[in-house]
């Protein structure tokens, strides 16, 4: 029976350590939460500037409903789409110097929406072994040839650029790796791209609002601008709220807004929200000094650690994965770290590679030096135990 086949392989999940299960908060996003009447300080959240629960922005919020309603009520190509939402478009270009943006309802729409409508049947992508898995499953979707390249390989993958291949190109890579926390390497990435003739798409998603003058980007940072760069940033971690965009040259987004299928059938975001994420790109670009406290902190957490049998990866953003390796070692040391009051998350496969289950600590600028402290402390305990 089909209900005994799914029974079976739920029953393989649990087994193998790799069932998963949500947990259901009481109170707002913040480092200090309450869940099932239980309070716990949190590290898990993506809100790296700590404007999830922004007087501001809740401010903002509320202010846009009552301006505009609660829903869009269409597609933005009907009659979803509203003023705020081309103030929104425009100041997000402005903001990461392009010429246009794109507004989409979540980022997972916005990569699927950008392969699908650069890419299909007799072009190439190379994608970056550990991509998001919104861009492995957009590349699949479009039907093109997808060639993986070792992680932040960029010989490896000047090599596959090498051989011939019909049809548009397209290197497609997360800026932030969300499971590692490192960067790739944009500048030789876009080298390739202009040496080869290829699109090059890059998901920001965790460098936007963090990396960069004034929050700017991991684009920003390396100091690159290119008609052939697309650029994808998420506006539900660091900005605070919900939502992504996708940002480059103008007939290009025009392109986009024309073929993306995820945007084009599907109904508009509120534009409530639009109107606040103007409030949220105000306090990223006066953010220097939220910068500025949670590098102090990812210091901090890296210089406190004292470990040696698990592995504290080289990152220099709020990612911070702790590698473990075994899938009911490390759901273990999560659970040890939740009867203390601290809540980390276990990754486990397949959101990881087997045998590199971790613990992936995120900071925020909403932590204290003391919130840091009390993580380290921990973790040198429980990894020092027999």
């Amino acid at each position: 029976m089909l209900l005994d086949r799914i029974r079976a392989d739920l029953a393989d999940l649990e087994a193998r350590s790799l069932k998963r299960a949500r947990s259901s908060l009481d109170t707002p996003c913040s480092p200090h939460v309450r869940v099932a009447g239980r309070d716990l300080l949190a590290f898990c959240s993506n809100d790296y500037l700590g404007l999830a629960s922004h007087p501001a922005l809740r401010a903002a919020l509320q202010e846009g409903v009552e301006r505009w309603g609660a829903g869009s009520g269409a597609s933005h190509l009907v009659s979803g789409h509203y003023a705020v939402h081309d103030q929104l478009e425009a100041r997000l270009a402005a903001f990461v110097g392009c010429e246009r943006a794109l507004y989409f309802s979540t980022g997972y729409m916005a990569n699927l929406g950008v392969l699908q409508a650069f890419a299909g049947r007799g072009d190439t992508i190379y994608s970056d072994r550990l991509n998001h898995a919104s861009l492995i499953d957009g590349a699949l979707l479009t039907r093109a040839t997808v060639q993986r390249y070792p992680h932040a390989d960029v010989a490896a993958l000047e090599r596959l650029l090498a051989k011939p291949a019909s049809g548009q190109r397209l290197i497609v890579t997360d800026a932030v790796f969300s499971m590692d926390g490192d960067i790739a390497p944009l500048t030789q990435l876009l080298e390739l791209a202009e040496g080869f003739d290829a699109w090059l798409v890059v998901d920001d998603a965790h460098g936007f609002g963090v990396l960069g003058p004034g929050g700017r980007g991991a684009l920003a940072e390396a100091g690159l601008a290119s008609w052939r760069l697309l650029q994808m940033g998420t506006l539900g971690k660091a900005a605070g709220l919900s939502g992504a965009f996708v940002a480059g040259q103008s007939e290009v987004i025009e392109w986009l807004l024309q073929r993306a299928r995820t945007y084009v059938f599907t109904t508009g975001s509120p534009p409530a929200l639009a109107h606040a994420l103007l409030t949220s790109l105000d306090l990223i670009e006066r953010g220097d000094t939220l910068r500025a406290h949670l590098a102090a902190l990812i210091d901090a957490l890296r210089s406190r650690l004292e470990l040696s049998r698990w592995q504290v990866l080289p990152s220099r953003t709020a990612i911070q994965p702790i590698v473990i390796g075994d899938n009911a070692e490390t759901l273990a040391v999560g659970r040890a770290l939740r009867e203390e009051g601290l809540w980390v998350p276990a990754i486990r496969p397949p959101t990881v590679p087997p045998g590199t289950a971790r613990l992936r600590i995120s900071l925020s600028a909403a932590h204290s030096f003391d919130d840091v402290e009390r993580l380290a402390t921990a973790l040198n305990r429980l990894e020092a135990r027999p």
